[in-house]
């Protein structure tokens, strides 16, 4: 089990998407404005493909979650729950009665 933990903490988490965002402009920049080597260009870019790759799956995973809670907001009762509580409105048996 220590060993695990060992190996967990040499894996640095993945940035925020903001921090992701941010290094990527600066990457961008300096390939727009520096006169690099063609070795350090292939690496940024590389660099960037994963960091707008990380963007990407943020946008995409809060996009998901947007869906989902505006949908279930939108029709709290599935499709199927809606019929079974029309069906009971309409029929007068159904009432509860107290006396």
């Amino acid at each position: 089990m220590a060993a695990r933990k060992k190996a967990d903490a040499t894996v640095p988490a993945p940035p925020s998407f903001e921090e992701a965002l941010e290094e990527l402009e600066t990457i961008v920049q300096s390939m727009e404005e520096d006169q690099l080597p063609l070795e350090d260009l292939v690496s940024r870019y590389e660099k960037g493909v994963k960091l707008l790759e990380r963007c990407q799956a943020v946008l995409t995973s809060a996009r998901e979650r947007l869906l989902t809670i505006s949908t279930s907001t939108a029709n709290p009762l599935t499709p199927d729950e809606e019929a079974s509580t029309d069906a009971s409105d309409d029929d007068p048996d159904d009432d509860i009665r107290l006396f």
